[in-house]
């Protein structure tokens, strides 16, 4: 019997964004779903609870920090890990982000992989460039 494929929810405002981000993470074997308003979250978490969130903090409506604060304080949400992911490297930001439960933050643009990195350390599973490297080392 095959493991199910992780489930990861991008919530992302810049389009282009969201589609490189799903696009990297389908490429790693992932499931992913895209919305582009904080209320979309909860109509797709209806058919399914995902592994990880990748939050914007810049989202029209609901702020990305309300949001994550929101997913991080939910019995049903809570213990699935948070990247919080912006435009601003602002430390501030970055704190505010680590204080509403985001588990860690990524800056846009990024490395891609990076962002597989970040995303393999969270939901424990290993990336075929990360098993690949690590076999050579």
């Amino acid at each position: 019997m095959t493991k199910p494929r992780s489930q990861i929810l991008i919530v992302e405002a810049e389009e282009v964004i969201a589609d490189i981000t799903a696009f990297r993470l389908e490429l790693l074997g992932f499931d992913v779903n895209v919305a582009s308003t904080g209320e979309k979250v909860n109509e797709l978490l209806q058919a399914r609870k995902p592994d990880l969130f990748i939050i914007d903090m810049q989202l029209p409506g609901i702020s990305g920090l309300a949001l994550i604060e929101q997913v991080t304080a939910s019995e049903a949400t809570g213990k699935i890990p948070v990247i919080a992911i912006s435009f601003d490297a602002n430390t501030d930001q970055v704190q505010q982000a680590f204080a509403a439960g985001a588990a860690d933050y990524l800056v846009a643009p990024f490395d891609p992989l990076v962002l597989e990195e970040k995303v393999s350390n969270l939901i424990g599973t290993p990336s075929p460039a990360l098993r690949v490297g690590a076999a050579r080392g």
